[in-house]
């Protein structure tokens, strides 16, 4: 298809403008640059209906002052924001301020904090700006965060940071699709892989005959099969029918980055996708991560990040040619990318590099270890030497499985087996020096949780008083999604008591990896170094993994808490009660 990009209304064609808007940042020299920033302690947002075409068709979007993505959001920490959202929907809609510390009647879910905004009224948000750093904002009322409802959040410290660059930009990645919302979710519930077109067949049958030989390669597939599972199975939605975007457009019209040679260049990277996992390089430069979720960390330098849905991560580079750079943000299964061009030159615009190939999940990622396999083998399903197992060296007991000798009291919450719940990890793991499926062994640098470590000491906090344990379920062949094999619909909230320190660990029984999002309090994730707690928002589970962190309750109030994919939200959720 012959992609064209322009966004009908005055508005939104500002958003296509090569050339950017600046803002010089009192508490630094450098510059934040992106189209339509809005700025101050007061603003003025509308949720509307805006004609789009970002893929040839027609389509229409849900847009922020008529734009995709919505005008970018700078305060200034310690100052008190006002801002008027008025909703010219046909039905209620919502602004949540993903990661921001806010009193719980402002933090814009339905049913929760508030009604939502009625179609035609006009919600004011007022609260305090308590932290700085990179954070963005979308809807939380239905399928509108899909359909256009996202923007970002830039907040300047009041002292200045701890690294130097000379200009800043905002790197905004989502995924757009023509279709509906509604009839993307009907067709995963009527079959769960339908936009997945990278399925085994026939021809890929014959070519690992020719690899592993028959006997291995039968007794993969029968493997596979038996457990009613696809070693390919990597994402629900895919590039069949989404186009990704680098701040509101196709890698057809490259957003534009520009650098003078020697410059340091800061990217804050958001991940505001829907669905879409992207792992993020600039081939030829390093990326220095200086911040993740808003939150300074020790700087590490590394070729390629993977950002999790509603991730952020602030990067810095440092272009020793004049050359154009490609911003290459490629989707995790591989049918589609963002492109962006860190260019001197406005006119010189980078090309995209290939993509890698379609990665295959492992056993590591069904929650398995040698000795279940082992046993399952002794039990006459053969695993297959050949499926690519993780190595010796990816085997050693983990630094952090001392992890495992943490004993907390923990508090029992109900469990279900049953129709919400087909899987389940036999053996999970910490995997957090584990980059991911697709990026093992992939001979470039990539983040690792393990790679993140708090800037600043968190030697002297408080120990946990008790630990939470929550398995993230699902039935793939019904696409229904649970904790603890629970829909949220047939949930009793979670009770956190203010004032104590909790240890939320997370099971992941899928073989699908979930962003898990708690409003309203910090997740400080546990790395292997309790000195360098890492302050998060947002914490990725991988599949068949296990996860902790902790949890400081400094907020009363009732608070969302739930996986970030949007078509997994529905069951995947629960209600937090601070008392």
């Amino acid at each position: 298809m012959q992609r064209r990009t322009f966004v009908k209304g005055l508005a939104a064609t500002s958003l296509l403008a090569v050339s950017s808007t600046s803002l010089e940042a009192k508490s630094k020299q450098a510059k934040i640059s992106n189209a339509n920033i809005l700025t101050g302690k007061e603003f003025f947002l509308t949720i509307d209906y805006t004609p789009v075409n970002l893929t040839g068709d027609r389509a229409v979007a849900t847009t922020v002052n008529g734009q995709i993505s919505g005008p970018t959001l700078v305060w200034e920490e310690g100052d008190t924001v006002t801002l008027h959202v008025t909703n010219k929907l046909k039905k209620s809609s919502s602004i949540h301020w993903h990661g921001i510390i806010l009193p719980y009647q402002m933090d814009g879910v339905p049913g929760i904090s508030f009604d939502g905004i009625a179609p035609g009224e006009t919600f004011t948000y007022t609260f305090k700006v308590q932290q700085h750093g990179t954070y963005w904002y979308h809807s939380h009322s239905g399928f509108q965060e899909q359909t256009g409802v996202y923007g970002t959040i830039v907040i300047l410290p009041k002292k200045r940071e701890p690294f130097r660059y000379d200009k800043d930009y905002v790197i905004q990645l989502s995924d757009w699709s023509d279709e509906n919302p509604n009839t993307i979710y009907r067709k995963l519930k009527v079959r769960s892989d339908y936009y997945n077109f990278s399925q085994r067949t026939v021809g890929t049958f014959i070519n690992e005959v020719k690899e592993k030989g028959l006997s291995k390669a039968f007794n993969d597939r029968k493997m596979w099969n038996q457990m009613r599972m696809s070693d390919v199975d990597i994402a629900d939605v895919t590039g069949y029918t989404y186009e990704h975007l680098m701040n509101g457009q196709p890698s057809s019209k490259p957003f534009t980055v520009l650098f003078k040679k020697g410059e340091k260049i800061r990217l804050r990277l958001v991940n505001s996708a829907a669905m879409t996992f992207f792992d993020v390089r600039i081939p030829g430069l390093q990326m220095t991560v200086v911040a993740a979720d808003g939150n300074h960390v020790k700087p590490v330098k590394v070729d390629e990040l993977r950002i999790g849905v509603a991730e952020t991560y602030d990067v810095i580079v440092q272009p020793k040619k004049n050359k154009a750079y490609a911003i290459f943000a490629q989707s995790m299964e591989r049918t589609g990318y963002a492109l962006g061009s860190l260019t001197p030159n406005a006119s010189l615009q980078a090309k995209a590099p290939r993509m890698d190939a379609v990665p295959t999940l492992k056993m590591v990622d069904m929650g398995m270890d040698m000795a279940t396999m082992n046993k399952k083998e002794s039990e006459g399903m053969k695993c297959s030497s050949a499926m690519n197992m993780p190595s010796k060296k990816s085997m050693k007991k983990y630094k952090f499985q001392s992890m495992e000798n943490q004993k907390y009291p923990i508090t029992k919450l109900p469990m279900a087996r049953g129709v919400q719940t087909t899987m389940m990890a036999m053996s999970p793991k910490y995997r957090l020096d584990d980059p991911g499926v697709g990026l093992r062994n992939n001979g470039r640098k990539v983040l690792t949780y393990a790679d993140l470590k708090n800037r600043y000491s968190t030697k002297h906090d408080k120990k946990p008083d008790r630990e939470i344990v929550l398995h993230l379920t699902g039935n793939m062949e019904r696409y229904m999604w649970s904790i603890n094999g629970i829909k949220y619909a047939d949930s009793k909230p979670l009770v956190f008591h203010y004032g104590e320190r909790l240890r939320i660990t997370f099971i992941n029984d899928t073989m699908m990896n979930h962003p898990m999002h708690l409003h309203g309090l910090w997740s400080d994730l546990e790395t292997g170094d309790d000195n360098h707690l890492v302050r998060k928002h947002t914490v990725i589970v991988q599949p068949g993994s296990k996860i902790s962190y902790r949890v400081t309750v400094d907020a009363k109030g009732e608070w969302a808490y739930h996986c970030h994919m949007l078509y997994h939200m529905l069951g995947m959720f629960r209600k937090v009660v601070v008392s």
